[in-house]
């Protein structure tokens, strides 16, 4: 089945600057999460869960990894018309610039778009992790008779300046708005919400950047190109000209932002009720299907609070709250804590392994009597014996060739090699 009135466009966001150093080589809907799906994916499994099939993903850093990700993973039957398809930016003789912010970008595809029929343009954050249904959204657009909605999370005073945040009116319809309030006039912006969120101190409506536009209004806004962005000048500048609803939404929700906030969602996927589901059968995660064994735990290993992705080799090892990505290998006398290794995107065969321990040349994985804490270790990288990478705020910001250490988090770069002894 197929939502023939909707169609999804997916941004994929800017150089992802933040996010770096995972974004060096990526693109941020590229970045793997929860040790074996990516960023992208939880858009196009919302919108696959939503019955919105039909959906491009809007790209223009670094995106060979996420073009051959979404290749590999998201095939429908030749005779659906469900697609994900990836638009990355380009220049053409009418235009020769880059997507020079969120509504530029919808701007400059929009002949891509108007190929296809559509009532709605579902437009979504490519870097958000969350489990919505969609058509709740839809249907409460259609009822009200709105020409845009916009998703609105209730957040507290602290989080408040970090979002747009907007009041409503008694039929939920947006009165006005403020990209990022100063904390002296949060108390002018308070907005009815659940009693839940009250007891909560969510007073305040932020902006989650999910909307629903009318085709005709969209194609009419996107005329106009002086207009770079929905949040800081579409939006805005259609309140009063415009019926724009506020859908309330109170489920989980995390704009995956910063190496702090990326670090805080996957490791909060190890709790025992995790706020964003991976087990819920009516709001699947999906991802490319690998052909991978089960994971093999050996030794006298101990996990607890952690989450094992396939295809794993660990050896007398104690994990403890963590995420291992697919293919990790992690030695004897190891210890990974409060961390998230990212795994492995291919094995070494024994003979190898074997030969590079004879010429004394480090393997990919964690090798023997390591410890990890408050630590990220992207895709592919080797550490050697006696590695003790401790994170934690007593560490000051840096940079290197191996390693980013950001808000006490260290970060050991894609492919990165760590020497035996090695200390941070």
């Amino acid at each position: 089945m197929i939502n023939k009135s909707t169609l999804a466009i997916i941004l994929g966001g800017g150089q992802g600057s933040r996010l770096s150093p995972l974004t060096e080589s990526r693109s941020k809907p590229a970045v793997p999460i929860a040790g074996k799906y990516r960023l992208v994916d939880i858009p196009i499994s919302n919108c696959i869960n939503s019955d919105i099939k039909r959906m491009f993903v809007l790209t223009q850093f670094n995106s060979a990894s996420l073009n051959q990700h979404i290749k590999n993973t998201y095939h429908f039957s030749h005779f659906s018309l469900a697609f994900v398809d990836i638009l990355a930016a380009e220049q053409t003789p009418d235009n020769p610039t880059w997507f020079q912010g969120t509504a530029d970008a919808v701007r400059q595809c929009m002949t891509h778009f108007m190929n296809h029929d559509f009532d709605y343009a579902l437009i979504l954050s490519g870097d958000q992790l969350y489990q919505m249904d969609f058509n709740e959204m839809i249907k409460a657009h259609e009822k009200s008779g709105a020409t845009i909605s916009i998703a609105t999370l209730p957040v507290t005073a602290k989080e408040a300046p970090e979002f747009g945040i907007l009041k409503t009116d008694s039929e939920n319809f947006i009165s006005s708005f403020i990209e990022k309030p100063n904390v002296s006039l949060l108390p002018e912006w308070t907005s009815e919400v659940s009693e839940e969120s009250k007891a909560e101190g969510k007073l305040y409506l932020a902006s989650m950047g999910i909307y629903i536009f009318n085709r005709e209004l969209l194609v009419e806004l996107m005329k106009n190109p002086d207009t770079k962005d929905f949040g800081k000048e579409i939006i805005p500048q259609a309140i009063g000209k415009q019926k724009i609803l506020s859908y309330q939404y109170e489920g989980y929700w995390t704009d995956i932002g910063n190496i702090d906030s990326f670090f805080e969602a996957n490791l909060g996927l190890t709790d025992d009720i995790p706020k964003f589901n991976l087990f819920d059968n009516s709001s699947k995660i999906y991802t490319r299907a690998r052909v991978l064994p089960p994971s093999k735990i050996t030794g006298a290993s101990t996990v607890d609070k952690s989450v094992i992705a396939e295809g794993c080799i660990i050896n007398g090892t104690t994990i403890e709250h963590s995420v291992i990505g697919i293919r990790s290998r992690i030695d004897f006398g190891s210890s990974i804590i409060n961390s998230y290794l990212m795994g492995n995107d291919y094995y070494q065969n024994i003979d190898e392994i074997r030969t590079n321990q004879m010429h004394g040349i480090i393997n990919i994985g964690i090798g023997e009597r390591c410890f990890i804490n408050n630590t990220i270790v992207d895709k592919n990288c080797r550490i050697g014996n006696d590695v003790r990478l401790n994170g934690g705020k007593h560490l000051e910001d840096a940079n290197t060739d191996l390693y980013t250490v950001k808000d006490g988090i260290i970060v050991v770069k894609k492919g990165a090699v760590i020497p035996d002894g090695f200390t941070i």
